[in-house]
Order: C-alpha cells, then sequence, then structure tokens
C-alpha cells in the first residue's frame, strides 16, 4: 500500500496516558497527520479508511484484533500494547503473508535510552558471572515483568549461551515464592510497582570482585515519543514483522 506523501495516522488506545501522549506528538509533527483517535467503543475499521499507520497503544486483549484489522486493511501499524508472546507474533506473522507488503512493528520500549542500556547489557552479559535485572513502574500497569526486561532478559541469555557462559552459581536452597524473581531463560527479573514511577530498569552484572549497574529511568512518557515518531516514520520501509525498534537504530 503506498504511503501519502504527509502519512495519516490513527492512534488507538488514544484515550490512555500513552495514547494520548501519543496523539500529542503525531500533531506537532509536521511530516505526519493525525487522522483519527480511536478509544474503547469506537469504530477502527471506520477509522482506518485512508489512513497509513495505526499506532496500537491499546490493552493487551484488544490488540491482537485491532493490529489484524490494519493488516487486513493494509495499513501499516506501530504496536506498543504489551502481551505480545510467542503465540501471538506467529499468529501474526502467518496474517502477513497475506499483505506481504504491509509493515508492523512491535516494540516492548520506545526510549531510546532504554534501548541502549538493553544494547549495552547484551554486550556486557558474557564477561559477568551473574545477571540479574530489576524493573520498577507505576502500579497502573497491568502485566510484570515488563516486556522490556523480558526482552532484555532474553536477549542477555542469548549472548551468554552463544558466549558459552554457564548457569550463575546460586546457593539459595529456601526462599519465600517470588523472592528470587522470575526466571527468564535463567536469569533473574524482578518486579517493582510504586506511585510515583513511570519506567524504570536496571541490570545488574556481577564477578569477581566487582559489579556493574546499567540504569535507565524514563521520569515522563514524553521520552517515549521520539521512538515513536521514528516507528511511524520507517515502518512503511520495513515490510513483514519487526519485534524491536533497536533493529531500526543500528544498535
Amino acid at each position: 500500500m503506498p504511503v501519502s506523501v504527509v502519512p495519516r495516522v490513527v492512534v488507538s488506545g488514544a484515550s490512555g496516558r500513552m495514547g494520548a501522549a501519543a496523539c500529542a506528538a503525531v500533531e506537532v509533527a509536521d511530516d505526519l497527520e493525525l487522522l483519527a483517535r480511536v478509544g474503547r467503543g469506537d469504530d477502527l475499521a471506520a477509522a482506518l479508511a485512508g489512513a497509513d499507520v495505526l499506532v496500537d497503544l491499546s490493552v493487551p486483549d484488544a490488540s491482537p484484533e485491532n493490529v489484524a484489522a490494519a493488516v487486513a486493511a493494509g495499513v501499516h501499524v506501530v504496536v506498543g500494547t504489551t502481551g505480545w508472546d510467542d503465540g501471538r507474533l506467529d499468529t501474526l506473522r502467518a496474517q502477513l503473508t497475506a499483505t506481504p507488503s504491509v509493515g508492523v512493528l512491535v516494540a516492548p520500549n520506545f526510549s531510546v535510552g532504554a534501548l541502549l542500556v538493553t544494547a549495552f547489557a547484551v554486550r556486557a552479559a558474557r564477561f559477568f558471572s551473574h545477571v540479574e535485572i530489576i524493573e520498577l513502574h507505576h502500579p497502573d500497569k497491568v502485566d510484570a515483568p515488563s516486556g522490556t526486561a523480558v526482552r532484555t532478559a532474553r536477549l542477555v541469555a542469548a549472548a551468554r549461551a552463544e558466549a558459552g557462559v554457564g548457569p550463575a552459581p546460586d546457593a539459595t536452597r529456601t526462599a519465600l515464592p517470588g523472592s528470587r524473581g522470575a526466571d527468564v531463560d535463567g536469569v533473574p527479573v524482578h518486579a517493582v510497582r510504586l506511585r510515583g514511577l513511570v519506567a524504570s530498569q536496571e541490570v545488574l552484572l556481577g564477578g569477581q570482585g566487582e559489579t556493574v549497574s546499567l540504569r535507565h529511568d524514563s521520569i515522563d512518557r514524553s521520552s517515549f515519543m521520539p521512538g515513536v515518531l521514528l516507528a511511524v516514520r520507517r515502518v512503511a520501509d520495513h515490510p513483514g514483522l519487526t519485534v524491536g525498534l533497536e533493529h531500526w537504530l543500528d544498535l
């Protein structure tokens, strides 16, 4: 589907905090047009008529249906909604075979700083015997651990496996349930929910006689908007499914 000279953007989940911020960011961008804001109960199919890109910032239960509707309509999609596990991604790949010119980005995080921390952690992980992740978010977040933390853990684990690094030694024999966090491919991930937070992640690496801490803090949702706009501008150039904005940042 050819994209308009000025791409026309629909935002689903527009009544949420991220959705409202995305609408505002698109509106002030000279090279983009906000075509429609879609909230719960609105007619997404009608909003997609004439659209070039859907930005889905809805809720996990609604996101797959929203994305499927856009793909069927030939509209490119940028997804920031959580809940896109391997099963959902596989279903989406199958849907995209019918519309091979459509591009879909599923991004666990749009913050360039957060993506850099993940990239640094992946580079560093093979040099240390231990890696653990702490993610901290506002208490209105519906999933734990965060999608960013899960993705970071999986990428770190893959890098360690490729380098031949074995499991981290841990002498724990008794523990209260959850005290060692969630096990994501062998990497412990701990989730904190606290009023006043937006989104933070810290990757802790430890070795003989030293530790390294890599931390990123989003103190306002505006930190995600440069990544959202970059994704909207580039998604049409990348047909098929891309998972992670870092692939378009030369990281």
